[in-house]
């Protein structure tokens, strides 16, 4: 899964320019809907467009790393095929 830190970019945001930048502030700056970077900013993330990405690296002056990382999703345990038990 891809994890947004979003959030964490508009803390950053906030103590660099010395005032608190909210999500309206964000969408005016870079375009990107209200709804679409509330979504983005959710714990579980949503489904966005490399352009928005690009908008936010852009408003945010950092890179893609900074803002997605990739988090594996955990795996159930399944039992080992018979005849292979370690």
């Amino acid at each position: 899964m891809i994890r947004f830190r979003l959030r964490e970019r508009l803390a950053d945001h906030s103590f660099k320019v010395g005032k608190r930048v909210t999500l309206e502030q964000v969408a005016e700056a870079t375009g990107i809907h209200r709804a679409t970077l509330s979504k983005i900013a959710s714990p579980r993330g949503s489904n966005t467009t490399t352009d928005n990405l690009d908008k936010l690296c852009r408003f945010f002056e950092c890179s893609l790393a900074e803002l997605a990382e990739y988090v594996p999703d955990k795996l159930p345990q399944t039992a080992a095929p018979e005849g292979q038990r370690a």
